[in-house]
């Protein structure tokens, strides 16, 4: 694609960088025929294709408008358009860039704005979302059903997590929202590891993803600097990989050493990090998993694939046969490669199209009939909880659930 970027924006290393993205791309339009949007509303700018032409005009001078604001906050950044694109366009860099060159021109109305805040100061912080989340479930019983539908029920901590210390020593990242949305993932995986001879020790923090998905950039790498400093000690004391359980979270903190790249006191720590992070398929996929190879009973169940899995790591065909080898039965799951609309704070501010195609992924899901849904992301298991009349839980759940050590198991009965 050509470009005529202004001289003054194309001397800086953004610009550089969006010059170069963009003459990436052929506009050849594969990347449409993936795109969830583009499928919802038949418009070329709720396309990859037609956000970036809006990103090249925006950087070549052009006026911007909530116009163009609108059809990029319509984007998931599900990334599907990077698996499919032959050329490949780092679209997601790219939209990043344009956000937040569109959000310093162009004003949001007040209650957006507001919305958009709130979720940064909130979210990212355990200490104020917890108590918030526990005073809207116990209100829940009495709200109106439109605002009861987006609280989800508590789920109480009841896995114990273990005391052994091994010779084998990993982080798993605590997160923001996941302590207090579900509290028994994390302790699930530190039960299925010390099984395996491996101690998990708590990485405390949120990833960034927040603000960064909110065009708040240096908001994001300050929570990469803060978090590199409370996990340095960790690693520097052995700690041999930081496992992730939420797969949007492990997409962002593998590219710690993309965003901190141009910081001389971060980068060498970020790359770092971003080199020993692993979701925790990768890590079990490489261990002997014969012991827990009779805990499915056969049990038919779906899989869905989170986006930031599949899409934005790459990581594609790992925990299906994870869990076949230990004894499920998965089910087929149509047009897998889309988003279920929820896409961090996407389901909250986009909350139509969120919804349609939150619909779209539950009939596919519930296709052939499973006993429950498994998936990988914190924010697409409490999205499909929200509506689906089956049990949805975090996969790694299913390994120690049958463990039966400290809990009973959360089956449906067959």
């Amino acid at each position: 694609m050509q470009t005529a970027i202004n001289e003054t924006i194309k001397k800086t290393a953004l610009g550089k960088q969006a010059d170069s993205i963009l003459r990436t791309c052929v506009h050849c339009g594969f990347c449409n025929a993936t795109c969830p949007t583009y499928q919802l509303l038949s418009d070329e700018l709720d396309g990859p294709r037609g956000r970036i032409y809006l990103i090249k005009q925006a950087l070549e001078g052009q006026s911007v408008t909530d116009k163009t604001q609108r059809h990029l906050d319509r984007c998931l950044t599900c990334l599907a358009c990077e698996t499919t694109c032959p050329s490949g366009v780092h679209y997601s860099h790219l939209l990043e860039i344009g956000r937040e060159w569109v959000e310093q021109r162009v004003s949001r109305p007040w209650h957006d704005a507001l919305k958009r805040r709130a979720l940064r100061l909130i979210l990212p912080y355990p200490k104020r979302f917890k108590p918030l989340l526990r005073i809207g479930q116990w209100l829940r019983p009495v709200l109106p059903f439109k605002v009861r539908k987006n609280i989800p029920v508590h789920q109480p901590a009841t896995l114990a997590w273990p005391n052994a210390q091994h010779s084998r020593t990993m982080l798993i990242l605590d997160g923001c929202v996941q302590p207090g949305l579900v509290p028994n993932i994390n302790a699930a995986a530190a039960q299925v590891f010390d099984r395996l001879g491996i101690s998990l020790q708590r990485a405390t923090g949120c990833c960034g993803a927040i603000s960064q998905h909110l065009a708040a950039p240096e908001e994001a790498r300050q929570v990469m600097r803060h978090n590199i400093d409370t996990w340095w000690p960790l690693i520097e004391a052995g700690a041999e990989a930081l496992v992730i359980t939420a797969s949007g979270c492990g997409s962002i903190v593998k590219e710690y050493g993309y965003y901190l790249r141009a910081d001389p006191n971060y980068a060498k720590k970020a790359e770092h990090i971003s080199t020993i992070t692993r979701d925790i398929s990768e890590v079990l996929a490489a261990l002997d998993l014969s012991a827990f190879q009779a805990v499915g009973k056969n049990r038919k169940i779906a899989f869905h694939a989170p986006c930031s899995l599949q899409h934005a790591q790459k990581i594609t065909g790992v925990v299906e046969p994870i869990l076949a080898s230990v004894g499920f039965q998965l089910t087929g799951v149509p047009d897998a490669h889309l988003c279920c609309g929820s896409a961090g704070t996407y389901s909250i501010l986009q909350e139509g199209l969120s919804q349609r195609l939150l619909e779209a992924k539950i009939y596919a899901l519930k296709s052939e009939s499973p006993e429950l849904i498994a998936t990988a992301n914190i924010g697409c298991l409490t999205h499909l909880a929200s509506v689906a009349a089956i049990p949805v839980v975090h996969w790694i759940e299913l390994l120690a659930d049958v463990d039966n050590r400290a809990k009973p198991s959360r089956f449906p009965k067959p």
